[in-house]
């Protein structure tokens, strides 16, 4: 099979939040997405882009992205973190993850950064593995914590 990695470009937003949508699902959140095209296109594309996307293309057809950015750790310094690498569903075990996912290393080596970090679920054993063999730790002891937008204004309006 024959791929292509490349960075995204604006018109490929529609076909990127077709797999964001995907893996929401496959992460068993399937309604949780909120995010629109039009977002990705101002956020990604405009005068400060607040990430970078890139894509597997397989006859001219999206079929895998990552979506990362920067982050600044007071411990290391500059820092990416991977936001998402999904690849679509009948296209998996084709070496396309594995492309995308040193594509992400390759681009934070060129860009000087201490670490890359991202999260995966605990139940996604196959990613672990994966993750594990690459050479990345996972951290046992660390919990990600999020506050959702209905958070932030019940914390703000009562405190």
């Amino acid at each position: 099979m024959k791929y292509k990695i490349r960075e995204s470009k604006k018109v490929d937003m529609p076909q990127v939040l077709v797999l964001i949508k995907e893996l929401a699902t496959f992460e068993r959140e399937p309604d949780a997405v909120v995010v629109t095209v039009e977002e990705l296109e101002k956020e990604g594309f405009g005068e400060n882009p607040l990430f970078k996307c890139f894509v597997a293309e397989v006859e001219h057809k999206i079929v895998g992205m990552a979506l990362v950015y920067f982050r600044f750790s007071t411990w290391k310094g500059r820092t990416i973190h991977l936001e998402d690498l999904i690849v679509n569903n009948e296209m998996r075990g084709t070496g396309i993850g594995s492309a995308l996912y040193q594509e992400v290393l390759k681009y934070a080596k060129s860009q000087g950064v201490k670490r890359v970090e991202w999260v995966v679920l605990d139940w996604n054993e196959g990613a672990i593995k994966f993750y594990e063999r690459s050479g990345a730790k996972i951290l046992k002891d660390w919990r990600t914590v999020h506050m959702d937008e209905k958070g932030i204004t019940n914390f703000l309006d009562f405190n």
